[in-house]
């Protein structure tokens, strides 16, 4: 059984480790700056939709970029 599940995240697509990286870098990073639980969860939060949106403006000017090579 453990030889299927890892098979399979070994198969997996690989951008699926940006949205956990994503979290991770915007905690670690806020939690380096504040002490408040409240105010790292709430930046941290904000930080993690501005690299999930950056991320998305990236794929699709490489996607127009690409298109019809």
């Amino acid at each position: 059984m453990l030889n299927h599940v890892l098979l399979a995240a070994a198969g997996g697509n690989v951008t699926w480790y940006l949205l956990p990286l994503a979290v991770v870098v915007s905690l670690v990073y806020y939690a380096s700056r504040f002490e408040l639980p409240e105010l790292i969860l709430r930046r941290a939060a904000r930080m993690f939709v501005n690299i999930l949106l950056l991320m998305g403006a990236v794929l699709v000017v490489l996607l127009v970029l690409s298109y019809r090579l």
